[in-house]
């Protein structure tokens, strides 16, 4: 059995704890894009994707590549975005649990 650090365990499951990063993992899920073609896709802030591309990045969750002028952003690997379609499945679930949950800490 791994042995499981919670602390980094709960660091980890932070990047996918705010509406914009899941926009931009979802956004990314199927292909590399740049910050602009993020922003465009999103209607996102530009300063604030790039400060949650660089928690994500920070976190090990995505990857950049340089490009000429151009860093396009992916997920990490297969994994990851095996992870994002299990959440899709296990909140199809429990969603209506999630939705009248009255224990949720901001």
């Amino acid at each position: 059995m791994l042995k499981v650090d919670h602390d980094m365990k709960v660091k980890f499951l932070h990047g996918f704890s705010h509406k914009t990063r899941i926009q931009i993992l979802e956004c990314i899920k199927e292909e590399e894009k740049t910050v602009s073609q993020i922003v465009e896709d999103i209607q996102g802030n530009q300063s604030n994707i790039s400060q949650h591309l660089a928690c994500l990045k920070g976190c090990g969750i995505i990857v950049g590549r340089q490009e000429g002028k151009y860093v396009y952003y992916g997920l990490r690997n297969q994994q990851v975005r095996e992870l994002l379609t299990m959440f899709d499945v296990v909140l199809e679930d429990v969603e209506s649990d999630v939705a009248t949950c009255e224990n949720h800490i901001e």
